[in-house]
């Protein structure tokens, strides 16, 4: 079965909303590396229930009406890749967490450089907030849609920003 796609505009940019069945698969940044997420087929369907609920819920992330999202998510990817994404999910809104905090959670403190790997191909940004893992010493690290994204994200949550219309 094909995924179904909608796209919306956000205040991170162009943000491409994919389902499968009855769960959320991807969110995808206007400037995704090609095969970033391994998605397969996509058909369009801006009437899609799942699209139009996780476009509702991140309008309200945007707005700052919304620190949590209540969306059924279907990670696809590896054992590892999936342990390190739902531990994404457990980061508290408005909090960061280091790449070694990450591996230390999940059991495995030599996995540093990869759960960054993993962190990198997390198909689900925002909801599964890899934007909240940062290096070591604080700094702002790599990220799919980019170090401003990133910052907007972390700004916004830290309540440091109000974006335009909100």
């Amino acid at each position: 079965m094909p995924h179904a796609y909608k796209v919306m505009d956000s205040p991170a940019g162009k943000l491409t909303l994919v389902a499968k069945d009855e769960k959320l698969s991807a969110i995808l940044w206007e400037n995704d590396k090609p095969n970033r997420v391994k998605l397969g087929a996509l058909h369009e369907d801006n009437d899609h229930p799942v699209l139009l609920e996780t476009e509702r819920q991140l309008n309200e992330y945007f707005a700052g009406k919304r620190n949590r999202f209540e969306l059924e998510l279907e990670f696809t990817g590896t054992a590892f890749q999936k342990k390190v994404w739902q531990a994404l999910l457990t980061i508290p809104f408005g909090e960061t967490r280091s790449y070694g905090d990450i591996a230390r959670q999940i059991g495995n403190m030599k996995a540093v450089r990869a759960v960054g790997a993993a962190n990198g191909r997390n198909p689900i940004s925002i909801v599964a907030p890899c934007h909240r893992v940062i290096g070591a010493s604080g700094d702002l690290t790599g990220f799919a849609g980019g170090l401003g994204v990133k910052k907007l994200l972390l700004g916004l949550e830290s309540r440091e920003m109000t974006l335009p219309g909100t």
